[in-house]
């Protein structure tokens, strides 16, 4: 018997838009050294991450390098760079999925910029529910194992271990970042992801990526 497909419209993979057009964003994180390696990437996970930073992450806009940035940016030390207005969204449908840390953000003239926030996926779980999906499975990863998306891949997930999160990152999933019906649809209403001006947010089905 053939493997039956995961229902669409359930579960999305969150991203920045890597495809928008421009020059990419200018922004330089002046303090990066000082800033800590997400919990994903740490070792053991609670040395790393937002909640064990110390000091003020310092960005700085060069237009010779590039625009200003879009609501949503990837690329700073492994976390999200986000607005204000997205994280607004974020906060108020997921609060405990997310963690922020305010900037300061020097334009070119000396100003201080808008405000954005390094951000981080906190919650981590073991959510692919590998029987159910079609997802090329890689062995010999930091994990034990590794849930490759290249050359596409269609993702079902254990209800009983999401349970009423909306947005995670999965274990054996790297960076990629997950969220459910209810966030993808807050960010869409507010204007985030649209097929017309996605405003750096890239949200894909993750039942047929």
């Amino acid at each position: 018997m053939s493997k039956v497909d995961p229902p669409k419209g359930r579960f999305y993979v969150l991203s920045p838009d890597m495809g928008a057009p421009g020059r990419g964003h200018g922004v330089e994180l002046d303090n990066g050294d000082e800033i800590p390696w997400p919990t994903y990437m740490s070792e053991p996970p609670e040395m790393g991450g937002l909640a064990s930073l110390r000091v003020v992450p310092k960005l700085r806009f060069d237009s010779q390098v590039g625009d200003m940035p879009l609501d949503l940016q990837g690329g700073f030390n492994g976390y999200w760079l986000v607005s204000q207005p997205l994280k607004d969204v974020m906060e108020n449908i997921d609060a405990e999925g997310f963690a922020f840390a305010k900037c300061t953000f020097q334009l070119e003239d000396g100003s201080e910029g808008e405000p954005h926030y390094l951000c981080e996926v906190r919650r981590i779980l073991d959510a692919i529910d590998e029987n159910a999906s079609s997802v090329k499975i890689l062995d010999g990863y930091q994990n034990g194992k590794y849930y490759s998306l290249s050359g596409g891949a269609k993702l079902s997930f254990k209800a009983a271990e999401v349970a009423d999160a909306h947005v995670f990152m999965n274990i054996h999933s790297g960076s990629r970042i997950y969220c459910d019906r209810v966030l993808r649809n807050a960010l869409v209403e507010h204007g985030f992801g649209t097929v017309t001006n996605p405003r750096g947010v890239w949200i894909e089905d993750a039942a047929d990526y």
